[in-house]
């Protein structure tokens, strides 16, 4: 989800203690709505020690009743430079904050700089730990290519692995989490390794910086959560695309995605269900969750609102049909709480004629989890629910050499393979 890089937080940290409230605030909020800060507000303080500069990035406090950014309070009107920002008050403007206000804006960028707000286990390194790409098995491609169309231009990673059978190899499409590149998603969650085991392509879409500044796909925008519009067209796009070039199995494609790429791999499933023939949800909420900046972090905090159970979107737009789905989510995850990992699997289980199967379990000195299994009367698992104890916002059983993984919780990747490789549509 959208984070704030560490020099952004000193430098907002800094404008508080000087008293330049109305510039703080505005500085958060451009970050927060995935608006770049002008180069000068991304500088750190002389005066700031370089070595808190390495703090991790944080995820910014909302109020979950009203998803308010507490503490903040919008810019007066035509406050601001003449710099054509326009969001930025001059040294000598009043401060207008109301004091409760101020005092709230000082205690939250206390709690940020001191990292209370950081409750999640990230065993990974942050941001981009990957030193050297792992080697490729012979004949295998790990490639980057671009796919262009009306909506855009995405670049994306392909791996091919060195294992082709003499069919159409199945296909399936990974969605990253914010500030993540298609090399650290993939080798935080061992796709490609996977990918070798089992003969399968494997697709790493790239969110641009100009799309979102923390690189997060648009989940919450309702521009970006319909079929035929904005990234889901993107996304079908390039998949299409690669159907095309690699001759791949048409009836054998799958889509899953970690946090803001799990919530995006949701409603490419609800959105194309004519595409995709089973869904992963990691950390990830449902199709539907927000529709701005405030209801998404309120959706985060506390869960995207009613109304979603019933496989239609809060803006709307019915379901096109129900595809299997996968969801992993930790019960101690303080960035997208669990209850949005409950909204997807209710979002997509209306089916019926099912029989649930709980199944409990440990990892061998990791973490315990819970596994609800819906099934079909021919026994076919339609819809599957990993909750891991214990754990934080993090890929389940994912490699330290990638950035948000945990490699204490059960093989979210496997386990994916596994319930996506049993799913066809027919074409």
């Amino acid at each position: 989800m959208n984070a704030i890089r560490p020099e952004a937080m000193l430098e907002a940290t800094r404008l508080t203690r000087e008293g330049k409230l109305t510039e703080a605030t505005a500085m958060l909020q451009r970050l927060l709505s995935g608006v770049a800060a002008p180069d000068a507000a991304r500088a750190p303080s002389p005066d700031v020690n370089p070595a808190d500069a390495n703090h991790a990035s944080r995820i910014i406090d909302i109020d979950p009743a009203t998803g308010e950014l507490l503490g903040a309070t919008p810019p007066p009107p035509n406050a601001g430079s003449n710099d054509g920002h326009g969001d930025a008050a001059t040294d000598d403007s009043p401060d207008r904050t109301p004091p409760r206000r101020r005092s709230m804006l000082h205690g939250f960028m206390d709690r940020l700089t001191q990292g209370d707000l950081t409750r999640d286990a990230r065993v990974g390194s942050w941001g981009n730990p990957l030193r050297e790409p792992a080697p490729l098995p012979d004949g295998a491609e790990f490639v980057h290519r671009s796919f262009r169309a009306p909506e855009g231009r995405l670049d994306y990673k392909l791996y091919i692995p060195a294992r082709r059978a003499d069919r159409p190899l199945p296909m399936l499409v990974m969605l990253h989490g914010c500030t993540q590149t298609p090399d650290d998603f993939a080798a935080g969650t061992r796709m490609n390794a996977l990918a070798e085991e089992h003969g399968l392509l494997i697709v790493y879409p790239e969110q641009t910086k100009a799309a979102n500044a923390q690189k997060c796909w648009n989940w919450f925008k309702p521009a970006d959560q319909q079929r035929d519009q904005g990234e889901p067209a993107l996304i079908a796009g390039l998949t299409q695309q690669v159907l095309r070039d690699l001759a791949a199995d048409r009836g054998r494609v799958y889509v899953a995605g970690l946090s803001a790429g799990g919530a995006a791999a949701a409603i490419m499933a609800q959105a194309y269900p004519d595409i995709y023939a089973a869904v992963g949800v990691h950390s990830g909420l449902p199709c539907g969750a927000a529709r701005d900046i405030p209801t998404a972090f309120a959706a985060m905090r506390q869960g995207a609102g009613v109304g979603l159970a019933n496989g239609t979107s809060s803006r709307g737009g019915a379901s096109l049909g129900r595809v299997p789905t996968i969801v992993f989510h930790a019960d101690q995850d303080s960035t997208v709480h669990p209850r949005n990992g409950d909204l997807v699997v209710a979002q997509a289980g209306a089916i019926g004629g099912v029989t649930f199967e709980t199944f409990t379990g440990q990892v061998p000195g990791g973490h315990a989890y819970s596994r609800t299994s819906h099934m079909t009367a021919s026994g076919t698992t339609v819809l599957e629910h990993w909750l891991v104890h214990g754990a934080g916002h993090a890929w389940s059983g994912g490699s330290s050499r990638g950035s948000y993984t945990d490699p204490k919780g059960p093989d979210a990747s496997r386990e994916m393979l596994r319930f996506f490789l049993q799913h066809s549509r027919p074409h």
